[in-house]
């Protein structure tokens, strides 16, 4: 037609750019829409909504918002049917804004949204966080006659449990379960959440409870609301939660006992403790030496004889191993039938150092610290002496041949320093006057934090070593001479003088290996080279 220059009629156009929309050239027609309106033709309203609904569809929402406001332009008024091909166009690919300005459009011209328009518009704009327009449309849904789905119910409701909203929240969910819908799992663990963090326990169990009636399993939901109050150190909440989940049949698990027992022994709450500790040991869970020793932690640090015995029977239910050997180290020759360097040697040799060797350097710490405190400064030798046998320690003890011997003492806790230090200047000592190999120094690494206290328990003795930044040192001559003392004789073999002094009244400051929460169970860096012995 073109090649014989033979004009498009009006009508040939009303055919050609619909079915050309419609088939996705849209290109082709809108050149032929241009055409027809140069040549003076009026495009009908088909014309107008196939142009709009076909580009909208393609994403190409700039040509289509062109097209619809030419509308006026040529006396006609868009349909209900534009609107909502206009709206979801516009909506699904994200132009909220736009969107809503041709939904206000829309009821303006007098057309009522219809069921799915409403449940686009409220579930695009509570996904993007624009919780007030999306509840407006809720609103209108509702007062149109419409029943939102489940789908929508659940979009709000989490949503608005995402922003910490309780009240929205809660009658979001009463407004669907007295329409008869069922609300799913991740809504109800949504709200169950809020609740949760909100610290509305009654709430929330009745929340759980009509889970449960629905169905639901309920024990994991349950313990997640368990570990919140955990987390958020709100263990009054956390014993609540759990005294209700047991008088409703729902269980929780192991670790999470653990986690509640742990924050009642941070919390000093150890009647509460207690029980839970026995349900971890009756469930076949087994303590470790790890939490024993988190136990024995808190009884260096006790001051009360009550909490001391309700500790001592706390650290009784563990029924570990390491118990029984406190017990025995505290009991004479006689009941235990074998010295005491024996005995301990027993223990230590039944710990499987690949899998607990950081367990073990731990329990030496905080045992250490408790029989440094209690006075039982030969049976910490003794122990002392058996965790280095075990290279529980191999990097302590370090000599150079006749340059330069030394202790470090700087992962140590203090109980654990102090015996260290004592232990190994008496044994420097045997090998300097009975060998007669004096090195030209000695050096005692206490780092920062140590290097108060071994310098005060040295200087009862005068000793020669001089105090720097993090080390103690003295020459090998000196040191030589100040053993041939009697005093430092009887100071090495018998006793740490001045215990109450250098210890007690430091406790809280001087007791950081000590504290469960503080604990490292890596083995320490080497920090020196050289032959250990």
């Amino acid at each position: 037609m073109e090649a014989a220059e033979s004009s498009l009629e009006g009508s040939t156009y009303e055919l050609m750019i619909p079915s050309l929309a419609k088939s996705g050239r849209l290109d082709a027609a809108m050149k032929l829409f241009q055409e027809m309106k140069s040549r003076r033709y009026r495009p009908s309203y088909n014309v107008f909504a196939s142009l709009v609904d076909s580009m909208g569809k393609a994403g190409r929402l700039d040509t289509s918002m062109k097209v619809y406001m030419e509308l006026p332009v040529h006396g006609l008024r868009p349909s209900a049917t534009m609107f909502v091909s206009l709206i979801e166009s516009f909506v699904k690919a994200g132009k909220l804004e736009t969107g809503i300005r041709l939904w206000d459009d829309m009821k303006k011209a007098g057309f009522r949204p219809n069921f799915g328009l409403y449940t686009l518009i409220i579930e695009s704009h509570a996904k993007s966080g624009k919780l007030d327009i999306a509840m407006s449309a809720f609103t209108d849904m509702e007062k149109a006659g419409f029943l939102p789905t489940p789908s929508t119910y659940s979009c709000l409701l989490e949503m608005h449990a995402a922003s910490g909203q309780v009240d929205a929240a809660m009658k979001l969910y009463n407004s669907m379960t007295n329409a008869g819908l069922k609300p799913g799992l991740s809504t109800c663990t949504a709200l169950l959440t809020l609740l949760a963090n909100k610290k509305l326990v009654d709430v929330a169990a009745k929340i759980l409870l009509e889970m449960k009636s629905m169905g639901f399993s309920v024990d994991v939901s349950a313990s997640d609301v368990l570990m919140v109050y955990i987390k958020d150190g709100s263990v009054d909440l956390a014993l609540r939660w759990l005294q209700f989940m047991g008088s409703s049949g729902i269980r929780t698990n192991n670790f999470i006992i653990r986690q509640l027992f742990e924050s009642c022994m941070k919390n000093g709450l150890y009647e509460s403790a207690k029980p839970l500790l026995e349900t971890y040991v009756n469930s076949a869970a087994k303590v470790d030496l790890i939490l024993y020793t988190s136990i024995l932690a808190y009884m260096v640090r006790c001051q009360e004889e009550q909490q001391e015995r309700q500790l001592m029977a706390i650290l009784s239910a563990t029924r570990h191993k390491a118990h029984d050997f406190m017990c025995g180290l505290f009991t004479g020759p006689e009941q235990r039938k074998q010295p005491v360097l024996s005995f301990v040697r027993e223990f230590f040799h039944g710990i499987d150092y690949e899998l607990e060797e950081g367990a073990a350097r731990y329990f030496v710490n905080v045992l250490l610290n408790y029989l440094v405190l209690m006075g039982q400064i030969n049976r910490a030798r003794c122990v002392w002496k058996v965790a280095y046998e075990n290279k529980l320690f191999p990097k302590a003890i370090v000599f150079d041949q006749h340059i330069a011997w030394s202790l470090d003492v700087r992962n140590l806790s203090v109980g654990a320093a102090l015996i260290a230090v004592v232990h190994t200047l008496h044994r420097f000592r045997k090998r300097m006057l009975y060998y007669g190999v004096i090195p030209r120094r000695i050096k005692l690494v206490t780092g920062p934090t140590l290097k108060i206290v071994v310098a005060q328990m040295l200087s009862s003795v005068e000793s020669p070593f001089e105090v720097s930044k993090v080390v103690l040192r003295a020459p090998g001559d000196s040191v030589m001479q100040w053993f041939k003392k009697p005093i430092v004789q009887q100071f090495l073999l018998n006793e740490i003088p001045s215990r109450a002094d250098i210890l007690m009244h430091k406790l809280n400051i001087l007791f950081p290996s000590s504290a469960p929460e503080i604990r490292s169970l890596s083995p320490p860096k080497p920090l020196m080279s050289g032959k250990s012995f």
